[in-house]
């Protein structure tokens, strides 16, 4: 990353892409009659929408750079937390759905340490820390959910 404005930029499609997938894996989920999944991937989705909205307004007063989608450069085909598209077959079963969760978000924490471990720049390495404390915590609250699914529950104990 060569600036603040480019990494909220890669923020921003990030989180975009993510709380778009997430609510489409949902969608999908609710609609097989996987309510407790569909609710997790609309929580997924929600969290998404408040590291954009972070995003956004710590973009708000920058000049930020205009990039068409095609213009972001990811380690894979879509941005890193972008759950697998195949996660929406209402055929899926929910031990499935989560491991697709849980690779979308241990993705985007990787993507994150990444830009933290490389960048040079002490502004870009402090937003870089926060996103991975948020993605960390959401990797944890998934690992949650398929440790409870194993055990038969349909959700974690709170």
């Amino acid at each position: 990353m060569e600036s603040v404005e480019e990494f909220l930029a890669y923020a921003i499609r990030l989180e975009q892409d993510a709380a778009e997938r997430f609510g489409q894996l949902a969608d999908a989920m609710e609609s097989s009659g996987n309510r407790e999944v569909g609710k997790l991937f609309r929580q997924l989705a929600d969290y998404s929408r408040l590291h954009l909205d972070d995003a956004r307004a710590r973009a708000g007063f920058r000049k930020m750079p205009v990039k068409a989608p095609t213009d972001f450069v990811w380690p894979d085909i879509e941005s890193p937390e972008t759950a697998a598209i195949w996660a929406a077959d209402p055929f899926l079963g929910r031990g499935q759905a989560l491991e697709i969760a849980l690779d979308a978000e241990r993705a985007g924490l990787e993507y994150y340490k990444q830009v933290f471990e490389t960048t040079q720049d002490p502004e870009i390495k402090t937003l870089a820390k926060e996103f991975v404390q948020e993605e960390r915590a959401h990797v944890a609250e998934l690992q949650r959910w398929i440790a409870a699914h194993h055990k038969g529950l349909k959700a974690p104990a709170e």
